[in-house]
């Protein structure tokens, strides 16, 4: 194999494949539909899991774990990581968070956790605090923003009168 021999029979435009145009274009009469039968009708189309009858694969392999595509996902950024990285007086958003590398993923939820020591005095913008954080943040005489973003779906109590 040469390295010409790559690309051999790749085209950047391809055409496109015209059946029921007589014998001499090789896909004349059923037009690569074969003899009769079910995939031989018009506005025929098969089921992506279907195996002939036999049990398919997506049936025969069991059904493991949880995912549950509509919870936030929620981003931790730790107060230890926070004293390590900034410097005293400075502002705390979910964007320098980003130019830091101290929060790579995509997130809907920002939240601070309270891991590691706070001594420089910082204001730290995020959607969520935990208690030991604000703790931590107010002691070190930091200043807690908390963003609005998306929140929980409350479900409605009805009422027994």
């Amino acid at each position: 194999m040469n390295l010409d021999d790559v690309h051999h029979g790749i085209h950047k435009n391809k055409k496109r494949k015209r059946i029921g145009r007589g014998p001499g274009s090789g896909h004349g009469k059923t037009s690569g539909r074969g003899h009769k039968g079910q995939g031989a009708r018009a506005g025929f189309s098969l089921h992506p899991t279907f195996e002939g009858g036999q049990m398919p694969l997506v049936r025969r392999v069991p059904k493991r774990g949880f995912n549950n595509r509509w919870a936030l996902v929620v981003a931790a950024v730790n107060v230890g990581d926070l004293d390590a990285v900034f410097d005293d007086g400075a502002e705390v958003t979910p964007e320098t968070l980003k130019a830091t590398h101290l929060v790579k993923q995509r997130y809907d939820v920002l939240k601070v956790l309270g891991d590691g020591e706070l001594t420089k005095k910082l204001k730290i913008s995020a959607h969520r605090f935990s208690r030991s954080a604000l703790e931590k943040i107010e002691r070190s005489g930091g200043e807690a923003v908390v963003l609005p973003g998306k929140k929980p779906v409350v479900k409605n109590k009805m009422t027994t009168a």
